[in-house]
């Protein structure tokens, strides 16, 4: 499955991962499933791992993966995000996506490490903030 997805309900954290192809419907499908999960916390965090892809999402995409967390945030609000992308060109477009999606989170950044992704998220989510 080239798309896969964790909701920690404990940690608030939703945790998504691509491999393979960029599949964005697929990614669009999982945001998704929030609205219909009874279980859903109401606040979540985003992991989002695009570091064993092998392919770029065209720019329309990019748009519709926005606008979907935007519709989304009416039953859950996003708090921080953070987006891996190793390759340089899919890095560009998860920078291009970070401002589009910027106003539906908290804080948002993209990252070319997961180590470095996972220590500013934990930071974003610490309390003492």
């Amino acid at each position: 499955m080239p798309v896969t997805y964790v909701i920690d309900q404990q940690e608030k954290l939703i945790r998504t991962r691509c491999i393979g192809n960029v599949v964005v419907g697929e990614v669009i499908n999982h945001f998704r499933t929030l609205e219909r999960d009874p279980e859903c916390p109401d606040r979540l965090d985003v992991f989002l791992d695009l570091s064993e892809t092998t392919s770029l999402p065209f720019t329309t995409e990019i748009n519709a993966v926005a606008q979907e967390f935007n519709r989304v945030r009416k039953k859950v609000r996003f708090g921080a995000c953070a987006v891996v992308a190793t390759a340089d060109a899919l890095f560009g477009m998860m920078r291009m996506f970070a401002v589009l999606a910027g106003s539906y989170f908290s804080e948002i950044q993209v990252f070319r490490s997961a180590t470095e992704a996972e220590a500013w998220l934990a930071a974003q989510r610490s309390p003492a903030r």
